[in-house]
C-alpha cells in the first residue's frame, strides 16, 4: 500500500528530516515508527498527508506518487487517510457527534449517512452513549477516542496516528491503543509514531526505528 523508495527530506535550512528511507508498509497492516525528537516520524507522517513533497527517491501510496501529485488531487488523498492526534483537538462547544461529524459534513454527506456513519464510528471506540454530551464531560481517554471516532468516520484505508498516547497514563495508553487493534483488524492499515517503547514491546507489531533521518531497525519490537 505505501512504499518509500529511497526517500529522502531536505529543508531549506539544510536539516535533513529523512535520508534516503527505503520501506515497505502493506496494505491492512499495523506499523510503529520510532525515535528520538527529530529522528524523523513527523517527517514521515507529513509526507504521507502531501503536506511536504520528498527531495529524493519516489513515494508511493496506493499506486499514487506523492512526490507528483498535484494540489489539486490532494483533498482526494486525504479522504484515504485518518488522521489521530496526540491533542485530539476537539471543539468543545459541540457535542462529541458533532465533533465526529465534522469531515462529514466537509464531504457533503446526507442526514441519514452522517447519522449511520458516525453512530458506527462511536460504537467501534465504544462511546455511543455520550453522543450528545460535550467533550469537557468526558474523561481524557475518552476525548482521544473521540479524536479516534472523527479519525475513521469517513472509512480511510489508512490511519495516521502521531504520539497518540502521549499525555495517557499506562492504563488509558494500552486501552487506546487496543482501540487501534480493533480498527485494524477490520482492514485498516495503521501506522503509529511513538517513544513509548515498553507500550510498544506489549503489542508486537512491526517497528521501525529512525535516528536522524535514517532507518537503523526494521522489524518486531522485543
Amino acid at each position: 500500500m505505501i512504499r518509500f523508495d529511497r526517500v529522502a527530506k531536505r529543508y531549506a535550512n539544510g536539516h535533513v528530516g529523512l535520508h534516503e528511507l527505503s520501506v515497505h508498509v502493506r496494505r491492512g497492516e499495523f506499523l510503529f515508527v520510532t525515535g528520538h525528537s527529530g529522528a524523523g516520524k513527523s517527517t514521515m507522517m507529513r509526507l504521507l498527508l502531501a503536506m511536504e513533497r520528498p527531495t529524493a527517491g519516489k513515494l508511493l501510496l496506493a499506486g499514487q506518487d506523492l512526490g507528483k501529485i498535484r494540489n489539486s488531487q490532494i483533498p482526494f488523498l486525504r479522504r484515504q487517510i485518518g488522521v489521530v492526534f496526540q491533542n485530539h483537538q476537539l471543539l468543545f462547544d459541540r457535542s462529541v457527534f458533532e465533533n465526529v461529524a465534522l469531515p462529514l459534513h466537509i464531504l457533503g454527506l446526507s442526514r441519514e449517512e452522517i447519522n449511520a456513519r458516525v453512530s458506527l464510528a462511536l460504537e467501534r471506540v465504544s462511546l455511543r452513549d455520550k453522543a450528545m454530551q460535550p467533550p469537557s464531560d468526558l474523561s481524557t481517554g475518552q476525548q482521544q477516542r473521540v479524536g479516534i471516532a472523527r479519525a475513521i468516520v469517513h472509512q480511510p484505508a489508512l490511519l495516521l496516528a502521531d504520539e497518540p498516547t502521549g499525555n495517557l497514563d499506562p492504563k488509558l495508553a494500552a486501552e487506546i491503543m487496543a482501540v487501534f487493534e480493533d480498527i485494524n483488524r477490520l482492514g485498516t492499515t495503521v501506522i503509529i509514531a511513538s517513544h513509548d517503547l515498553a507500550l510498544i514491546a506489549r503489542m508486537r507489531h512491526r517497528m521501525l526505528t529512525l535516528q536522524r533521518g535514517r532507518l537503523i531497525a526494521d522489524g518486531e519490537a522485543v
